[in-house]
Parts: C-alpha cells; sequence; structure tokens
C-alpha cells in the first residue's frame, strides 16, 4: 500500500526462513521500481513467535519494521468491508492501512540475554498459570467431594 493507501501489489506469501525472506525483499524491491517508490516500511503484528525472526532480517538488511497492535487490527477490520470476516489478505490491508496512518511501534533490537529473560518470564507466567488452575481443580474437587472437610479440620 503507498502513502494514500493504494494497493501497490498482489499479495504474497512466503516461508519463515532465510530464503523466504531473501524472496520477500526482491518482491519489495521490484514493486518499489515498477511504482517508482522511494522508500518502505513493513508492518506486523507481534502475534506468536513468527516475526521474531522476520523483524530481525529486516533490521540488518536496514529495512524498517513496525509492529502495530492486534487488538486495534482486530477492531479496524471492521472498517475494511463492513465485516467481522477474517481472512490473511484482510489482515494484510489493515495492517498496512494502520501503518500508513502512523499506528505503530518501533521495533527495538534486544541483546541475545534480553531476549532469553524474555523467554524465561513467558515460561515462568505460564507455570503459574498452570500450578494455579491446579489448586484451584484440586480445591474444587475436595470441595465437592467433602464438601465440610474446612469446618471439621482447621
Amino acid at each position: 500500500m503507498n502513502f494514500r493507501g493504494i494497493v501497490v501489489g498482489d499479495p504474497f506469501t512466503f516461508e519463515n526462513n532465510e530464503e523466504g525472506f531473501a524472496r520477500l525483499l526482491q518482491w519489495i524491491n521490484k514493486l518499489k521500481n515498477l511504482k517508482g517508490l522511494y522508500s518502505s516500511i513493513v508492518g506486523m503484528e507481534p502475534t506468536g513467535h513468527y516475526w521474531i525472526n522476520l523483524s530481525k532480517w529486516l533490521y540488518e538488511q536496514n529495512i524498517e519494521a513496525v509492529t502495530v497492535n492486534p487488538h486495534l487490527v482486530k477492531r479496524n477490520k471492521e472498517n475494511r468491508d463492513n465485516t467481522q470476516s477474517k481472512s490473511d489478505k484482510k489482515d494484510a490491508l489493515v495492517i498496512a492501512d494502520m501503518v500508513k496512518n502512523g499506528y505503530y511501534s518501533f521495533i527495538s533490537p534486544t541483546s541475545e540475554t534480553f531476549e532469553k529473560l524474555r523467554v524465561l518470564m513467558a515460561n515462568r507466567d505460564m507455570t503459574v498459570k498452570r500450578l494455579v488452575s491446579a489448586v484451584n481443580q484440586i480445591n474444587r474437587w475436595v470441595d465437592i467431594v467433602f464438601p465440610h472437610i474446612l469446618t471439621t479440620f482447621s
């Protein structure tokens, strides 16, 4: 999408690996040459883990990469065609439109230590949630099977 909101290229899919990223860069450069564009910015949703490798690779190639808020993408889908339908093409158009309008955050490169810490924190959060869920399940079953246990034993 160009700065006026006009779609300048057909949808393009690529693998989440070095070869796929190189194909993406070729596609971007081809569109820039074909449409007489001078710069580019790649917008993406930071959901899951797929965006991380791409953002690092783009940074190494001196390509500006930004993220958009997934909740705003979900809310802005209806603005595109007045429906809540979901498709990769529609998501890409919504993300491009948000980037065009400046609703994005810059991706700052992080050290390997910071990335390991982020993974560790995510794993800790997941483990704590599982622990709380298990404790709640045990309490539920004790309350069902032995409803008077707390009044009988202190």
